[in-house]
C-alpha cells in the first residue's frame, strides 16, 4: 500500500489542535493565568503532541510553524474556552468530551503520518501516542503538575493506544479508507474514554517493593 493510500484531510489535525487549545485554556483560566498565560497553555496543550511528533519522530520542521491554520485553531481554541470557562465547573462532561475527541483525533493523525513517512506500524503507534498524549505531557510540566499519564488514573492513554491500534488495523489489514478508518478509530477512542470516567475504570499502581521514596535502589550496604 502506497503513503498517499493513507492520506487523512488536515482537519483531523486542525480538530486536536482546537479542541487539545480549548482544555489549556480551561487549565490556564483554572489557576488564575493572564492572557499570555491562557495563549501559552492553549498553545502548549494544542500544538505539543504535533511538535514533538514532528520535532523528535519524523524529523521535519513542524508543520505548526509553516501552515497558519494551526495557529489559527489555537486562538480559535483559546477564545473558545475564554468565552465559556466561566461555565467549565458546570461543565466537566463537556470537558471531558472535547478531551476525548481531541484524544482520538490526535492519535490517528500521528499514527497516519508515521506510516506515510514509511515507518513500521509499532513505530506509528508510539508516535501515535506521543502525538495525543504529548501536549498533556508538556502542559503539566509547565504548571508543575505530576503528569496524568505517569500516575494511576481513568483510562487515558490507554484509549489512545486502542485507537492507534483500530486505526493501523483498518488500512494496514482490512485496506479500509484512511478518514473512515480514522472516524471509527476517533469513535472507539471517545467511547471508551468516556466509559472509564463513567464506570471509574482506572490503571492500578505498581507497588515500589521496598524502594525508598525517591524511587532509587536501596543502599547494599544499608
Amino acid at each position: 500500500m502506497t503513503a498517499g493510500q493513507f492520506a487523512l484531510p488536515v482537519a483531523f489535525d486542525l480538530a486536536g489542535v482546537l479542541l487539545f487549545a480549548v482544555t489549556g485554556a480551561w487549565s490556564a483560566m483554572a489557576r488564575g493565568y493572564d492572557v499570555m498565560g491562557v495563549f501559552v497553555l492553549a498553545f502548549v496543550t494544542g500544538t505539543g503532541g504535533g511538535l514533538l511528533r514532528d520535532g523528535v519522530f519524523l524529523k521535519r520542521v513542524p508543520v505548526v510553524l509553516t501552515d497558519w491554520r494551526y495557529l489559527g485553531a489555537v486562538v480559535v481554541g483559546g477564545l473558545i474556552g475564554v468565552a465559556i470557562g466561566s461555565q467549565a465547573r458546570r461543565l466537566m462532561l463537556v470537558f471531558a468530551m472535547v478531551d476525548a475527541l481531541g484524544l482520538g483525533a490526535y492519535a490517528v493523525v500521528g499514527a497516519q503520518q508515521s506510516i506515510a513517512a514509511g515507518l513500521p506500524a509499532l513505530a506509528a503507534v508510539i508516535v501515535g501516542l506521543t502525538n495525543a498524549v504529548g501536549g498533556g505531557l508538556l502542559r503539566d510540566v509547565l504548571v508543575r503538575e505530576e503528569p496524568l499519564l505517569f500516575r494511576p488514573s481513568q483510562l487515558y492513554g490507554v484509549t489512545a493506544l486502542v485507537g492507534c491500534g483500530v486505526f493501523l488495523g483498518l488500512v494496514v489489514q482490512l485496506r479500509v479508507a484512511a478518514p473512515t478508518a480514522a472516524l471509527a478509530a476517533i469513535g472507539v477512542t471517545f467511547v471508551l474514554r468516556m466509559l472509564s470516567i463513567r464506570f471509574n475504570w482506572q490503571t492500578a499502581p505498581i507497588g515500589r517493593r521496598g524502594l525508598p521514596a525517591g524511587g532509587s535502589p536501596p543502599d547494599a550496604k544499608q
